[in-house]
């Protein structure tokens, strides 16, 4: 130990040296964050100062507007040519950057540059808008740890993360982020896991408790043996659902871009027509024709529609996220308010997945301590839950356990052990029933019928004694199916376990529908079935074998802190903190968001609506256009980010 204590101090002089190269990359983010906003002010900046300076010195005037519309506009033509040019289609950029050129050239400069000024501001507060809302979940990314403080031969060396192995030990200093996932070897420390967990309460951890990568070590240093490579790390598997949420656009956005291409090319034909027949048909003057016609480009332009969508499902996904909802993509969001009926695997979901021995009933001449110690001692060299939970009792009780011969597993029963000589067997009551003692029967269906697992414990050929085993309910379970309820939702649970066992459970969580005595396979069925019956269906579950029942869903929800990988990678919604309660917030959550989103798609065709008519009917001067327009396509960002409370 005295070697590694000599070598901490020049780790934390690399840990803590300034990195200028860093701090360049950094300011350069920023300001390539910021560049929109820049760009926009710039162009307005330049519009007053060519607006200014249009009586003394008008040919220099439209010199500083044209270089106004290069600032503003110039992102936005490129990306309407790009749309143009690649997809042979047309955008709201190019509709915008026509009309201010259609109004430059007959004269209307000021007007024009101020088209591109406010187009350029409202593009520049919509991409504020979807940084804003992304915040919360981007914030998880520069959590990742980068470098690790490895104990090796003869002290201790920082080192990159991704060079970790499995059974590496780490140093972890107060105050740091933990660089992998791992168990504590040494040490105890109050760790901050609100990156992995919603929750923003530290939780005290002890040597023998896991530790996630990403999270916030507290006061004390912590020894921690590494047990999951960085890209296997719970952390790196919630960057990649963070990095698909950003990415995965919701149906509803889907069609408006589908429809965004064809609306635009019909706004297109329509002004042509009206520049070439209007003069004809209405006797309008050329100038009074383009001028209407340019007002028209500018209000049928499907701006604030294009914006109703994106901010209100990247906010919701933000909100959700800060209380441990993590959401794969807008798409899953969008489709959990259409849920019908939430269904709910049973052990690790609806329970917690660690069973307790409640029961130990022997036969007489049988002491009951004797016959849990043989029982612990045969079944301590397995690795089943229901093994470990008779092994832990053994251990509360203060039981020595016995050395076991010839341990095996005996398919469809259970196992055996040689033990002191004689042979002792624990397995399921059904698979003997002929051979047990009426008080056997009696007892097994008085325990199946409390929702308890039996097991039969044999010894030489004879029934000795039944272990009744139990795994608790969450505490959280009935109050998150009695939220559901409220919410018009129903609820079903799916487990392999045995049916009475399932419906004891099912009653105490209040779950409506209960179907047990389930294979992974039967388990899709179930889902399939509810689908036709109800629609939309939300399948919650934590193991491998839920896995095809996830994929089968309409949602499929993991447990994030307990589940397995395979049900993270599977699931279209992870809770982080396996807070049942949440499933019923998300919902809730989802509903909001398609009603901002309704609103917003209303509110923007009626002001598109009422601006052509006032345009034709009354006369719409160019700027009051671009703000009523424009003003609109800001009111529904404004309207999305409501979410984020």
């Amino acid at each position: 130990m005295q070697a590694i204590h000599k070598t901490i101090p020049a780790a934390d002089k690399m840990a803590n040296q300034p990195n200028p190269r860093r701090n360049k990359r950094q300011t350069l983010l920023s300001l390539l964050r910021h560049k929109e906003m820049l760009q926009a002010l710039g162009s307005g900046t330049l519009m007053l100062i060519a607006w200014g300076m249009h009586n003394w010195a008008p040919l220099l005037s439209i010199i500083v507007y044209i270089t106004a519309y290069a600032v503003g506009g110039w992102g936005k033509a490129r990306d309407g040519i790009e749309t143009l040019v690649k997809d042979r289609d047309l955008d709201v950029n190019l509709l915008m950057i026509a009309a201010a050129m259609g109004a430059a050239a007959i004269g209307y400069w000021n007007e024009g540059a101020m088209l591109i000024f406010i187009f350029a501001l409202s593009g520049a507060l919509e991409s504020f808008a979807s940084e804003r809302s992304r915040k919360d979940i981007s914030a998880l990314i520069s959590l990742k740890p980068e470098t690790a403080l490895r104990i090796e031969e003869g002290g201790m060396r920082l080192v990159p993360v991704s060079e970790l192995q499995v059974g590496d030990l780490l140093l972890v200093k107060p105050g740091e982020v933990i660089p992998a996932d791992g168990v504590i070897e040494s040490g105890s420390s109050a760790v901050n896991q609100a990156s992995i967990t919603g929750e923003s309460i530290p939780v005290d951890k002890i040597a023998g408790e896991g530790v996630y990568a990403g999270t916030l070590n507290g006061e004390g240093a912590l020894y921690i043996e590494v047990t999951s490579p960085s890209e296997g790390s719970l952390f790196s598997k919630i960057i990649t659902l963070v990095e698909e949420a950003q990415s995965e656009v919701p149906h509803t956005q889907r069609f408006i871009q589908r429809f965004e291409g064809i609306y635009a090319r019909i706004v297109v034909g329509a002004t042509v027509c009206l520049i070439v027949l209007a003069p004809l048909l209405l006797g309008w003057s050329w100038e009074m024709t383009f001028y209407k016609s340019m007002v028209f480009l500018v209000v049928a332009s499907p701006c604030a529609l294009v914006s109703s969508i994106m901010p209100a499902m990247l906010s919701a996904i933000s909100n959700g996220a800060r209380k441990g909802m993590l959401f794969k993509g807008g798409a899953h969001l969008e489709n959990l308010g259409y849920a019908s009926v939430v269904a709910f695997d049973k052990t690790g979901t609806l329970t917690m997945g660690n069973p307790e021995v409640t029961d130990l009933v022997v036969e007489e001449g049988y002491e009951p301590d004797e016959v849990l110690q043989h029982c612990a001692s045969a079944e301590n060299l397995s690795d089943h839950p229901l093994a470990r939970a008779i092994v832990k009792e053994a251990g509360i009780r203060g039981m020595d356990l016995l050395p076991a011969e010839e341990m095996k597993s005996v398919a469809g029963w259970g196992i055996e052990a040689r033990i002191s000589g004689d042979v002792w067997k624990i397995g399921k009551p059904s698979a003997i029933e002929e051979k047990l003692p009426k008080w056997c029967r009696e007892e097994v269906l008085k325990l199946e019928s409390e929702g308890k697992t039996v097991s039969v414990i044999v010894h030489r050929e004879i029934p000795v004694g039944l272990l009744a085993l139990r795994d608790n309910i969450r505490p959280q379970a009935r109050e998150a199916v009695a939220r559901l309820r409220k919410l018009g939702v129903q609820s079903a649970m799916l487990t392999g376990d045995h049916n009475t066992t399932a419906k004891a459970i099912g009653r105490e969580a209040g779950v409506d529908q209960i179907y047990g005595d389930l294979l992974p396979a039967d388990k899709v069925e179930h889902v399939k079935s509810l689908r036709e019956k109800y629609g939309h269906v939300i399948m919650v579950g934590d193991g491998v074998n839920d896995a095809p029942a996830l994929a089968t869903a309409s949602v499929g929800v993991a447990m994030g802190a307990s589940g397995s990988g395979t049900a993270l990678e599977v699931a279209d919604v992870v809770l982080m903190n396996d807070d049942l309660e949440r499933i019923a917030e998300a919902i809730t959550l989802s509903r909001r968001a398609r009603r901002i989103m309704k609103q917003n798609i209303v509110f923007a065709i009626s002001v598109i609506l009422l601006l052509i008519a006032g345009n034709f009917i009354q006369g719409i001067p160019l700027p009051l256009g671009v703000i009523g327009h424009e003003g609109s396509t800001i009111l529904v960002i404004l309207n999305g980010l409501r979410l984020l409370r």
